[in-house]
């Protein structure tokens, strides 16, 4: 006999909770143990409810669901974040698989399609919508290739985040579109920022374009 799995749901639109929450039901081996509208009622009913996985939207009233999947995960390191989204950008899935999620599916595909997804994140695994584009898996693992080139001491005392931001910074983006990318405010895309260039002791932008040269951030070839 199956054992029953505690899901979350946190989404804006009631009528897509609805749906959701009906379907999930119709497993026996499934239960809807919370709704929430917000990332913030997200974040207390994963504390309060110790579910066993967390259906999350990106757009949400009160913030982005890739950043309360960031702090889903540091509450319960253990629980599966499947992200269900509008958005098939790969800035979006890229930021959502660093946060922390185990799944990212459009709410375009098919209600089978969830059920899938949910079942591949329980068991452990990943989960990438088919319908996405399949180059998406290709980038992001670039984008891994990338960042594990990137060998220096001072370099690897700085957060995964500031080392986002830092590699973000060096390609040219500014605080306000760092922080649109990572669905964060500006204010801590400043803080990683300052944090960064204390870490490095960079004590002026020259010198940072400088130690991110010499890091192999920025491809002089491009």
């Amino acid at each position: 006999m199956s054992t029953l799995k505690r899901i979350l749901i946190v989404d804006d639109h009631p009528l897509y909770r609805d749906g959701l929450r009906a379907r999930l039901c119709a497993r026996p081996d499934f239960s809807v143990v919370g709704e929430a509208g917000t990332s913030a009622e997200g974040l207390r009913m994963t504390k309060e409810l110790t579910p066993d996985l967390a259906v999350v939207d990106i757009s949400l009233p009160d913030g982005s669901g890739i950043e309360l999947t960031r702090e889903m995960r540091a509450v319960r390191p253990d629980m599966p974040v499947l992200i269900v989204s509008m958005h098939a950008k790969l800035d979006f899935i890229a930021a959502a698989f660093q946060a922390g999620a185990s799944g990212y599916m459009s709410k375009e595909s098919g209600g089978e399609g969830i059920l899938q997804a949910i079942d591949t994140v329980l068991a452990g695994g990943q989960y990438l919508d088919g319908s996405l584009s399949p180059t998406v898996l290709r980038r992001l693992n670039d984008i891994s290739g990338r960042k594990a080139k990137t060998v220096d001491a001072s370099y690897g005392t700085l957060s995964l985040r500031e080392q986002q931001v830092m590699r973000l910074l060096a390609e040219g983006l500014t605080p306000e579109e760092i922080a649109a990318k990572l669905f964060v405010s500006r204010k801590t895309v400043l803080n990683h920022r300052y944090s960064i260039m204390t870490k490095l002791g960079i004590k002026s932008p020259m010198a940072f374009v400088r130690h991110a040269a010499r890091l192999g951030l920025i491809d002089i070839d491009e």
